[in-house]
C-alpha cells in the first residue's frame, strides 16, 4: 500500500497462511508472479510481484504476530476516508468488527470486518 489510492478503492489484496513460503512458491508455479521479501524481523513475508512490472499486487504473510488471527483468505484492503467513521456504520448496518484497529508504521490503520452477509474484509486508512 505505497501509492495512494482512491477512497472506495481496493489499495491491497493479503493471504495470510501458517506457511506462506509455500503458498508463495505455490502461486510463483501457478500464475508466474515473482516476489520480494518483506523483513519482519525474524522471519520475511512477500510482495507478489507479476512478471511484467515491477510493483507488487499482493502479499503473502505468515500468520504470526499482528496476522497471527486473520483467517486463510484473500484479504481485500478497501480505502477509506475516515475509519472511526467508517466503522461506526459498520456497526450500525449490522456488520461487526472481528479486530482491533491496527496500525501499519508510516502507511495507515486497518481493522478487518464482517459483513451482514458474513464476508469478511479489511478497511484501511492512509496517513
Amino acid at each position: 500500500m505505497s501509492e495512494k489510492n482512491n477512497i472506495g478503492t481496493v489499495g491491497w489484496i493479503d493471504l495470510t497462511v501458517p506457511d506462506a513460503t509455500a503458498v508463495r512458491d505455490f502461486y510463483k508455479t501457478v500464475v508466474g508472479w515473482n516476489h520480494s521479501d518483506v523483513s519482519m524481523g525474524e522471519y520475511s513475508d512477500f510482495c507478489m510481484i507479476p512478471p511484467s512490472s515491477e510493483n507488487p499486487v499482493s502479499g503473502i504473510c505468515y500468520a504470526r504476530g499482528n496476522n497471527k488471527d486473520l483467517p486463510p483468505v484473500w484479504m481485500i484492503y478497501i480505502v477509506v476516508e475516515d475509519l472511526e467513521k467508517s466503522l461506526a456504520s459498520v456497526k450500525e448496518l449490522g456488520g461487526e468488527l472481528t479486530s482491533e484497529i491496527k496500525t501499519i508504521a508510516g502507511q495507515g490503520k486497518y481493522c478487518i470486518i464482517k459483513d451482514p452477509a458474513g464476508a469478511i474484509s479489511a478497511l484501511y486508512q492512509e496517513e
